[in-house]
Formats: C-alpha cells, sequence, structure tokens
C-alpha cells in the first residue's frame, strides 16, 4: 500500500471540515426555520412552572395546667352537757377546703385541642361547722313550802290578837258550833291569816257574833 503524502492528508482534512461546517448549518437553519414556524403560528414552548413548597405541618404541644376547686365544709352538730335543753350555738364557723387538678393539655397551632385529668388532690381540708346543742335537763323549780302545821300546847296564835287564840289542830270560837278541841272567847282581830276560820263574814273580826 502506497504511502500518502503530505498534500494527500490536507487534502482529506480540508474535506472533513467541509462537510462538518455544512452539518452544522444545516442544523442551525433547521432550528431558525423551527424557531420563526412557532412565531408564525402565535405559540412557544411552555416554560416550567415553578414548585410550590407544601406548608409545614403544625406540631402539636402538650402542657401540664392546674387549677383550684373550693371544696365545701359540712355542717355537724355536737351534744353539751353543760347547757340546758334548747340551747344551741355555732362553737366553730365552717372553712371551705380546696382542691388542685393536673390537667395534660393539647395545644395545636396556639389553641386547645384536647384537655386529660392526670390527678386531683385536697390541698386544704375544709373544716366542719360545728353548732353544740345542750342536752342537760333544767332543774324542777322548788316546792313551795307547806304551811306550818298548827302547833299544839300553850301560846297564842300571831295571826290574831285582842284575845290568845291558842294554838291547836283547830280552834273555834266559844259558845259555837264548832268541835274544838280548843276554843277562844272573842272578839279577836285578825292581823295575819285567818287559818282557823273564826271571821265567817270577813270582816276582819273574829268570834264577834
Amino acid at each position: 500500500m502506497a504511502q500518502l503524502g503530505a498534500k494527500t492528508w490536507a487534502a482529506i482534512g480540508l474535506g472533513a471540515a467541509l462537510v462538518l461546517g455544512v452539518g452544522i448549518a444545516a442544523n442551525a437553519a433547521n432550528s431558525a426555520a423551527s424557531s420563526t414556524a412557532d412565531r408564525a403560528s402565535g405559540t412557544s414552548s411552555p416554560s416550567p412552572s415553578p414548585s410550590v413548597t407544601p406548608s409545614p405541618t403544625p406540631t402539636p404541644e402538650v402542657r401540664t395546667e392546674t387549677a383550684e376547686e373550693a371544696v365545701p365544709f359540712a355542717a355537724v352538730t355536737a351534744e353539751d352537757a353543760g347547757h340546758d335543753v334548747g340551747w344551741s350555738a355555732v362553737t366553730t364557723a365552717g372553712q371551705n377546703g380546696v382542691k388542685t387538678k393536673t390537667y395534660r393539655v393539647t395545644y395545636v397551632a396556639g389553641a386547645e385541642t384536647a384537655r386529660e385529668l392526670v390527678s386531683e388532690v385536697v390541698t386544704t381540708a375544709p373544716v366542719d361547722q360545728v353548732t353544740s346543742v345542750g342536752t342537760r335537763q333544767p332543774a324542777p323549780p322548788p316546792a313551795a313550802a307547806p304551811a306550818p302545821a298548827p302547833q299544839t300546847g300553850g301560846g297564842c296564835d300571831p295571826n290574831y290578837s285582842g284575845a290568845c287564840v291558842p294554838i291547836a289542830s283547830d280552834v273555834d270560837c266559844a259558845g259555837g258550833s264548832g268541835n274544838g278541841p280548843a276554843y277562844v272567847q272573842g272578839p279577836v282581830t285578825v292581823v295575819g291569816r285567818d287559818i282557823y276560820d273564826l271571821d265567817r263574814d270577813g270582816d276582819g273580826v273574829g268570834c264577834d257574833g
């Protein structure tokens, strides 16, 4: 095989360059023609849509909260033997207690969505209101002293004057219808109680008839 000369290789290189140039020019012409056709028809290549970033999902927030609640006091009675029946008085004033409740609260975007009671504890105990009532029976009133029985034998009864009315179980006017056992000769003045009923007419003088 004969070796190619330098001129031959130069000719080959020039031919290849011409072919490459013709291809590039043809591609450029095709692109230009396509662009012209698009403009003529009023269409253009679609531009890519911008990507939309999704909104982040809110993260739930859990908090521990406490609340206080009143515990009502009870009313009780207590017997007091130091006072009579019918007496009563509030001897201990009632006072409400305090109950503390603990909750687990869930918030989403600042709004409460759930609440769970975790515990409740009476932190201050209530004080019962005590009303004391008397149970002592009052003493009965003293009985009236009985009238002294007439004494027998000697002396004059101080309920009468003007004559000596003897002290006896019964005294009647002398000469009357009474049956004694003792008698007085009137008239007699009643200065106290007419215990022997000598003044029958109630004029203050007995045995005057």
